[in-house]
């Protein structure tokens, strides 16, 4: 692609130097003068243009507005709240001038709870609150959020001693039982994991040791006071804020557990519960490190080791007993609908071609960075770029816009929306770009299909951070290089050294826990997923609300309009682009990187054979290379339709390459998950050659061989549609 700063652009960029934009973002005069991939000179000039007017036009006032509005009452999946609320966004999509919005309903399994209690009846008698303090100083705390549970929790009533489990992971467990403490029928005390470790995979492991039940709460070393000042002084959890969630094994399938692979709508087969794989058999609560206290201090038995103990002031024991604990949980196990909003801006030269741009709305109380941040800015991208159709200015192709529900219980509603119309997805979605919350903070992060990797950094290089006044590259590029500098000193390497090292974003290993999941694992569409991070303790918690983001996550809105700016060039460039920006080179150089990866493990070398693997990632990059340079020619020649006809008929090619590297079968346990370079693992953390890898952990050598053969098959696939790109793109010259 050419990489030459042309006078056009040039031009161009200098006449809208005097622009100025509410939103505190950047014009093209302040930003690299790069053409954007995927456009020639002239029409990168003319996209420039029409982001400039997305800018100016983006208000953080209106982003505010609608922010409060979404965190003015709790609104979780299937509540009357919630509803609504998607009500309120389909309102406002037509008023825009939004076309075809409509409301998708799917009637999924949705429980809540009757009843959910935690008493201590030895050494002493202790009933947990399951309850989050007021404050005067923040109104919404003193409204009550409704019960405190986790979704998708077994019901039941079971007594048991109580037994310290660390991160509930399989390792702290073999602790357990090496230093003689037994597990079956016990109730284990868990924490939230950093890194991150799912709850559901915390749930599946003490299910599958015996255990009855498992409390989890969040330790004020992660997120507490440990951290720094604690809410509503500061960004830390307090001692009474409690991380809900859901439980759900969705690591075997996303969505409705009842309608495995298919939407959820009227007149779909419906499996039993107790048949589903992602159903939970087991009970959880969770609680604040407040309640948990005096659990913990009842603990008798061996001294948990260091890296278990926590800072709630007293030394950490494993049990069990002679805490004794009865855990009761009465769910209604219901059905209940929820709703997804759509709303399109129509493009004009190819409008069946659309690229998807996905938040949720539901909340487990206020959801203030989680998800309405991501919400409000959703809501502000899509009245702007309603303007902007109502004046003309249309995209080339569809933007559609997508308000997910039920995302904290199964990723359900893109799950089934995605699930509902697959085929069309399959035929004609370019990508899907997913913001969860958009912002807990000012540091931009990022994760990417590595074809798209050029897209976010080329876009993120021409919006200016809030903050700095630098760009939003260079402020995540600053972050990077920190964090490299102070891991390479703490490994023994020089300041030097590490500065010379070139940065690597986006990253491009997914795992899961968001709404793009479907579309990568089960449709085989890009994604990039993206946020502003800070520190933030109150996830899922009451505290997570307006008071705390307008104080300590996003004061003046800033960060989260900043966001409106990123995602809204982000679509327009897919949108626009005279062929998809997509970078199959670097693509395959990343899938290189994979198969080193499983190369290093253990035993690999002397079991596997990478050679046929390693050619047809070698065949890619060679169709890779080729469709560059075709793409590269093609964009450098005049204007004509026959240009245009090939280099549409090449990113049609390009745009089914993702789907080349699904594999009909899926994942040998896990079907639903079809991608053959990509699967969560059960704790949510990204892992790469999946088929592979799980044959290996489960050293099963020839289900290896097996999934290897089929990882260098779909390679092949991936090469030869490369190479039909750019023998469509050079067709003629």
């Amino acid at each position: 692609m050419p990489g030459r700063r042309p006078s056009v652009l040039l031009a161009a960029a200098l006449a809208l130097s005097a622009c100025a934009r509410s939103s505190g973002g950047r014009t093209p005069t302040a930003a690299p003068m790069d053409s954007i991939r995927g456009f020639s000179a002239a029409a990168a000039a003319a996209e420039y243009t029409i982001e400039s007017i997305l800018s100016r036009s983006l208000s953080r006032d209106s982003t505010g507005a609608y922010f409060r509005h979404l965190t003015d009452e709790p609104h979780p999946a299937g509540s009357l709240r919630n509803k609504e609320l998607a009500d309120w966004i389909a309102d406002r999509f037509r008023a825009w001038g939004l076309d075809h919005v409509q409301l998708h309903r799917y009637d999924v399994l949705l429980p809540w709870p009757r009843e959910v209690k935690v008493t201590m009846l030895a050494p002493t008698r202790y009933e947990a609150t399951l309850r989050e303090d007021a404050y005067p100083v923040d109104p919404h705390t003193a409204k009550d959020p409704g019960p405190t549970y986790i979704g998708m929790s077994a019901s039941g009533d079971v007594t048991g001693q109580l037994v310290y489990a660390a991160s509930g992971n399989p390792g702290d467990y073999d602790w357990l039982e090496q230093h003689g403490v037994s597990l079956k029928g016990k109730i284990a005390i868990v924490r939230y994991s950093v890194p991150y470790s799912y709850r559901g995979f915390k749930a599946l492991t003490a299910e599958q040791r015996g255990l009855a039940a498992v409390l989890i709460y969040s330790d004020p070393q992660e997120d507490g006071f440990r951290k720094g000042l604690t809410f509503p002084d500061g960004p830390w959890g307090p001692e009474s804020h409690i991380q809900r969630g859901a439980l759900t094994y969705d690591f075997m399938f996303a969505g409705d557990p009842l309608t495995p692979g298919y939407a959820s709508i009227p007149g779909a087969p419906r499996i039993k519960s107790s048949e589903s794989a992602s159903v939970p058999k087991i009970m959880m609560v969770p609680m604040s490190y407040r309640d948990a206290k005096p659990l913990m201090q009842a603990l008798g038995g061996p001294e948990a080791p260091a890296s278990w103990q926590g800072a709630m002031g007293f030394t950490y024991h494993v049990g069990g007993g002679p805490a004794t604990v009865r855990v009761k949980i009465e769910n209604d196990d219901s059905t209940r609908a929820i709703w997804v909003v759509e709303g399109r801006i129509t493009g004009t030269d190819e409008p069946e071609k659309y690229v998807v741009l996905g938040n949720h709305r539901d909340a487990w109380v206020y959801g203030a960075v989680d998800p309405s941040s991501g919400t409000a800015t959703q809501m502000e991208l899509a009245r702007a770029l309603g303007a902007q159709a109502r004046a003309g200015q249309r995209p080339k192709r569809t933007i559609v816009f997508a308000s997910w529900d039920a995302e904290e219980w199964h990723l359900t509603g893109s799950t089934e929306w995605g699930e509902q119309f697959a085929d069309d997805l399959r035929r004609n979605a370019i990508a899907y770009l997913n913001v969860d919350g958009s912002t807990s903070g000012s540091k931009f992060d990022a994760g990417a299909i590595a074809s798209l990797n050029a897209l976010v950094t080329q876009v993120v290089r021409d919006v200016e951070d809030p903050a700095t006044n630098a760009s939003v590259l260079e402020a995540w590029g600053s972050a990077l290089r920190s964090q490299t500098r102070d891991a390479t000193i703490g490994g023994g390497a020089t300041h030097e050294t590490s500065a010379k090292r070139p940065l690597d974003y986006p990253g491009n290993a997914l795992g899961s826990g968001s709404d793009y999941t479907v579309f990568l694992n089960f449709l085989g569409l890009p994604v990039v997923e993206m946020s502003f991070n800070g520190p933030y303790g109150v996830y899922h918690s009451m505290y997570d609300n307006a008071y705390w983001m307008e104080h300590f996550g996003d004061p003046g809105f800033r960060y989260m309009t900043a966001m409106a700016d990123v995602w809204g060039r982000m679509a327009l460039r897919l949108a626009n682009a005279e062929h998809y920006p997509h970078d199959f080179a670097l693509y395959a150089t990343r899938v290189g990187g994979f198969v080193d990866a499983i190369a290093a493990l253990p035993d690999v070398t002397n079991e596997l054979d990478l050679s046929a693997v390693r050619a047809a990632r070698d065949r890619w990059s060679t169709s890779a290379a080729a469709l560059e340079r075709a793409l590269d020619a093609t964009l450098h020649e005049s204007p004509s339709a026959d240009r245009t006809r090939r280099l549409r008929t090449a990113s049609d090619a390009m745009r089914s390459v993702e789907q080349t590297l699904l594999n009909a079968d899926g994942i040998p346990g896990r079907p639903w998950f079809r991608h053959v370079l990509y699967a969560p693992r059960y704790t949510y953390a990204a892992m790469t050659l999946p088929g592979v890898q799980e044959a290996i952990d489960a050293h099963d050598w020839t289900r290896a061989r097996t999934q290897l053969g089929i990882v260098a098959a779909k390679l092949d696939a991936a090469a030869r549609e490369t190479q039909r790109a750019a023998s469509a793109a050079g067709a003629g010259r």
